[in-house]
């Protein structure tokens, strides 16, 4: 049995399709807030299993209510390593879960978003449907192999080498297919792609790519 888990980072909470297409598809899914998460899950109206972060950023009234109804806390020190949704994926990792979605990742700042994207490739994720959702997008990562992208015929796809050039990818169903190509860390050449079925396949002989899936043209 898969086991699922909802991870809601302290972003802004960016509803939309690609949100409300994971919520549907979460039955039977643990949910746990990073820290200032807990807004974001009440935003989407989700009852939260656990809170995770060194509460600097959740009140905490609202964090002693939540205790009150059996919500477990796992407290940490301010001062750490890791940041809180870091904190929540190892969690994931650790209940062994095969299916995440994180929310209210993207936020104002720059810099904790980027991280948050990087997050993606922390090493015990590497086997797991792990994707961040925001309005009409979702991106996650895809290692060599062949990989799918299901969505709908005109959808924007883009592929952006993460760790260096990105080698011997071929792709079908996309406009503007590659064949055997590399995509280069630094040029844009794989940005904005568009679905030509209700399914795309993609194959990487080597490297990590970035897929940021948008629903209908972006």
């Amino acid at each position: 049995m898969n086991r699922k888990i909802l991870i809601f980072a302290n972003g802004s909470t960016h509803d939309g399709p690609m949100p409300r297409r994971a919520l549907e598809q979460s039955h039977g899914a643990q949910a746990v807030a990073a820290d200032g998460g807990v807004r974001v899950a009440r935003d989407y109206g989700v009852d939260l299993n656990m809170v995770i972060g060194d509460m600097d950023s959740v009140d905490a009234d609202e964090l002693a209510r939540l205790e009150a109804q059996g919500v477990s806390v796992q407290r940490y020190p301010r001062e750490k390593n890791e940041t809180d949704l870091e904190m929540a994926l190892l969690w994931a990792v650790e209940q062994q879960a095969d299916w995440v979605r994180v929310f209210g990742a993207m936020g104002g700042r720059l810099d904790q978003t980027m991280a948050n994207i990087y997050l993606l490739a922390l090493p015990g994720l590497q086997d797991r449907d792990v994707r961040l959702v925001s309005r009409a997008q979702e991106t996650w990562l895809i290692y060599p192999g062949e990989h799918c992208i299901d969505g709908s015929k005109g959808d924007t796809v883009s592929l952006i080498p993460m760790s260096g050039d990105a080698y011997g990818i071929q792709t079908e169903n996309l406009y503007y297919p590659l064949r055997d190509e590399t995509l280069k860390f630094g040029p844009a050449r794989g940005v904005s792609n568009v679905m030509d079925a209700e399914q795309a396949r993609v194959r990487l002989r080597e490297g990590l790519l970035l897929v940021v899936h948008t629903i209908g043209r972006a």
